[in-house]
């Protein structure tokens, strides 16, 4: 059975930086991911060290929701990136703060602590404004909903699809 981690990341107290624990509320509240066989969903908020770990139960796909710092991105528009983990370099393990370690630097730490990921897909959107506070801008308040049904729909592709491109990129607004 495919085993998929779906990783909701991000600061609630920076403004936009929220979506990723919003998204997190969504899908469960509604109930997006019940039936789904193998399939987590969890909040981790600012806790990176604990998605580390717990991306060592081994997991086939991680869906990983979050901002997205694009520039040429729209705030409020939904990308999903699927990386080609071979053109990655995350076995590159950045200087280690348990207390700063921001997605990436926590994905590196994995196949040093001896797991790994066979894909990734991020669902995510370019914030607005990430400035102190508690909650989220209107723009990106309006991509939450569809976010979690974006996240639901690539959970069922994952789960039964047919195989997956690397490399993709979709916008959705």
């Amino acid at each position: 059975m495919t085993r998929l981690l779906v990783a909701c990341v991000g600061n609630i107290f920076l403004g936009d930086d929220g979506f990723g624990p919003a998204v997190a509320a969504e899908l469960q509240l509604r109930g997006l991911l019940a039936g789904l066989p193998g399939v987590r969903l969890e909040d981790y908020g600012i806790r990176s060290v604990h998605l580390v770990y717990d991306l060592l139960e081994g997991y086939d796909v991680l869906v990983l929701v979050d901002t997205v710092g694009r520039p040429d991105a729209v705030p409020g528009a939904l990308y999903v990136i699927e990386p080609d983990l071979q053109d990655q370099h995350l076995s590159a393990v950045p200087s280690f703060d348990p207390h700063d370690l921001p997605p990436g630097g926590a994905l590196a730490l994995v196949p040093t602590l001896g797991g790994h990921v066979r894909r990734i897909v991020v669902v995510g959107t370019r914030p607005e404004s990430l400035e102190e506070g508690i909650g989220l801008g209107d723009v990106v308040a309006a991509a939450v909903a569809p976010a979690a049904e974006l996240v639901a729909a690539v959970c069922r592709r994952e789960l039964g699809a047919p195989a997956p491109v690397h490399g993709r990129e979709e916008v959705r607004r």
